[in-house]
């Protein structure tokens, strides 16, 4: 059965896009680091999993608590953490524009990283 709407590899689900599991963004190296500090044994996959939604959802106050909790954290510096991956993403996006040869680039460096040939 086709897929209506986006495909899972269109921009709109970068959340779930397969290139997403070794991007490595500053956010998810701060979450990897407090959640093996934490001795949390699902850290890689809890920094897999929160470090696109940081970045194209955004955190909810529920998450940020939580992510404190989980963490041993304060609030406030998991509010920091997230901020700070926004900017650096901003930054990534203001880039892209001005260069979109990059986007290219990336695209073709991602298809010889995963060995996979046209």
């Amino acid at each position: 059965m086709p897929i209506i709407g986006p495909g899972w590899d269109d921009p709109e689900y970068d959340d779930y896009d397969p290139a997403w599991r070794g991007q490595d963004t500053p956010f998810r190296q701060w979450l990897l680091e407090k959640l093996t500090a934490a001795g949390n044994a699902c850290a890689v996959d809890m920094a897999q999993s929160y470090a696109p939604a940081n970045r194209y959802n955004g955190f909810s106050e529920g998450t940020c608590d939580d992510l404190a909790v989980l963490t041993r954290c304060s609030y406030e510096e998991v509010r920091a953490a997230h901020q700070e991956d926004l900017a650096v993403f901003k930054e990534e996006q203001r880039l892209l524009t001005e260069h979109p040869e990059l986007v290219v680039l990336g695209a073709e460096l991602d298809r010889l990283h995963r060995g996979n040939r046209l």
